[in-house]
């Protein structure tokens, strides 16, 4: 079954589910099924070591030094870390996710290995896919003989491997991922399916996870778990037993059967490509502090940095076609007097915020692609219309300022689903990290509203309109609004994504050292709920910083 380094939480049901396995792939804790709320982002939490032998060792990733924050929802807690960035400026996937293969016997604690490692390794965003979620669908005739102990489900001819090879890949790459889920009780797959997402490290286990030549070579690191068969056996029996619903002598046969001999037909032969052969499984700490100590070396090895090259890039160049801004009519040039105004109260900075975000949605609109259509009134006349030429629209908006424009754009389409995307900065590199994030199921057949209150840099829009390409939505259905960008955050999404739509009521031309918008709008998202920005909170979720 494919997890991550949090438990399991319910599958992907309703339509803003599809972010769940991104959400549990940076979890620390799970206290139940997952919510849409996030309720508060507290202070600091204390981890105590995991183990004896693994000692704490300094985060290579761009997170914060700091303990990770908590995040509480109704229901679950979640140790966050942030996901750094993962491209580069032109919004091209770079930095591929790392990938290390766990094989060996069934039953010879490869799951303890990879949770261990996972453990020790103190990285964000780390996904566990196992290779028995890829059993293939057994026929009628199939079924009958897994009923009675009598399907072999140890040979490679079992394993859907063209479909693991793809999904493997796909996650190397980046890309969000759905995984089949098999039921050992059944012998089938389930029907909903787990989709994974966002992963700087992949543990990939199973039985026979050397033994295709093309999942080799989407290895990084190959490990070979090494336990007694003694104790593989003993561990096969409490497992089928209590997990499984089986009988002792069912259990004994298949082994005898099956087990035993493909262990040593097709997985023990494989020990010969393994780089790192782990004897003792979760027992043997050296050999785990090993392959932490190479994993660090390889994810300092892939770290790249987005916002300083973006601070310096496209300078005198003229505004891209993509771009869109809302006339500066007397009206429009009012209300932003007002909210510019660090006067303002704060009932009327929300007021006259609201009034813009409600244009800007209206005027967003009309760059839609229509279909002539032709309707019968109730004279009995025909009228011809237009009619959206697409599925249906789905909001985004980039917590929590861009939260704010959610309101106004529910007002005008009638039933549209929402999404969310958390970015912060880490303080220590000055990076965005995506940190959070809940789509709708089936985002990619969408056309898409991405809000955030304020753009600067373009950081946070860019790591944001990855995440949608990262689920398969197409670039030219992607369509970002601002109340109020710089220049440079324009050219930063259009040159990055030349096909991305961006639409906003204003374009300042400056931004200080501080990555402030100049003349501005100051900390949107601070003016707008009446709050001072915690020290913990960079202002790019606000609007401002990014």
């Amino acid at each position: 079954m494919a997890t991550t380094s949090s438990s399991d939480s319910k599958p992907e049901e309703q339509p803003t589910d599809e972010g769940m396995e991104a959400d549990r792939s940076m979890s620390r804790s799970d206290s139940g099924s997952g919510d849409d709320s996030l309720d508060s982002l507290s202070s600091r939490v204390h981890r105590c070591p995991l183990t004896p032998s693994l000692s704490p060792r300094k985060r290579t990733t761009s997170q914060s030094k700091t303990e990770p924050p908590l995040l509480r929802t109704n229901k679950r807690t979640i140790y966050t870390a942030g996901r750094p960035p993962w491209y580069n400026v032109t919004g091209t996937t770079f930095k591929e996710a790392f990938v290390i293969g766990l094989c060996g016997g069934s039953a010879s604690g490869k799951t303890t290995v990879a949770n261990k490692i996972i453990e020790a390794l103190d990285v964000p965003w780390v996904v566990l896919l196992s290779m028995d979620s890829f059993y293939k669908v057994l026929n009628k005739e199939e079924q009958e003989l897994a009923a009675k102990n009598e399907y072999n489900f140890d040979h490679p001819d079992a394993f859907d491997f063209e479909l693991l090879v793809t999904v493997l890949r796909k996650l190397k790459k980046g890309k969000s991922i759905k995984v089949p889920v098999y039921d050992f009780t059944s012998h089938c797959r389930r029907k909903e399916w787990k989709t994974v997402y966002g992963a700087n490290v992949v543990i990939f286990e199973g039985i026979l996870a050397f033994a295709n030549k093309e999942l080799l070579k989407l290895l990084d690191m190959k490990v070979f778990v090494d336990t007694d068969s003694d104790i593989r056996l003993i561990r096969r029996l409490k497992r089928d037993i209590s997990q499984r619903g089986r009988d002792i002598s069912g259990i004994i046969k298949q082994y005898n059967k099956f087990v035993k001999p493909a262990f040593e037909q097709y997985i023990e032969p494989t020990v010969q490509v393994a780089d790192i052969v782990v004897p003792r499984g979760g027992e043997n700490f050296v050999a785990l502090d090993l392959i932490v100590q190479h994993v660090h070396s390889q994810l300092e090895k892939r770290e790249i940095t987005v916002r300083s090259a973006l601070a310096s890039a496209h300078q005198g160049q003229p505004l891209p076609k993509t771009l869109s801004v809302m006339e500066s009519t007397p009206q429009v040039r009012g209300m932003h007097t007002i909210i510019r105004n660090k006067e303002t109260n704060r009932d009327e900075f929300i007021f006259y915020s609201k009034r813009l975000m409600r244009l800007l949605i209206e005027h967003a609109l009309s760059f839609l692609p229509l279909k002539p259509v032709s309707v019968e009134t109730p004279q009995g006349g025909i009228y011809d219309g237009k009619r959206l030429s697409g599925k249906r629209i789905t909001g985004v908006s980039i917590l929590r300022a861009g939260e704010t424009m959610e309101q106004a754009l529910m007002a005008v389409c009638k039933d549209i689903r929402l999404g969310k995307i958390l970015i912060q900065t880490n303080h220590d590199t000055g990076e965005p990290e995506l940190h959070y994030l809940r789509l709708p199921k089936d985002i990619s057949e969408d056309y898409v509203i991405l809000m955030d209150s304020t753009v600067s840099t373009g950081a946070a829009a860019l790591m944001a309109v990855r995440v949608l390409l990262d689920h398969d939505v197409a670039e030219d259905k992607i369509f970002l609004l601002s109340l109020l960008m710089a220049e440079m955050g324009v050219h930063s999404v259009a040159y990055a994504f030349p096909k991305v739509r961006i639409i906003t009521t204003a374009v300042d031309k400056e931004v200080n050292d501080q990555f402030h918008i100049i003349p501005g709008i100051g900390n949107f998202g601070d003016r707008y709920f009446g709050t001072d920005a915690p020290s913990d909170w960079c202002e790019s979720d606000e609007g401002m910083d990014f």
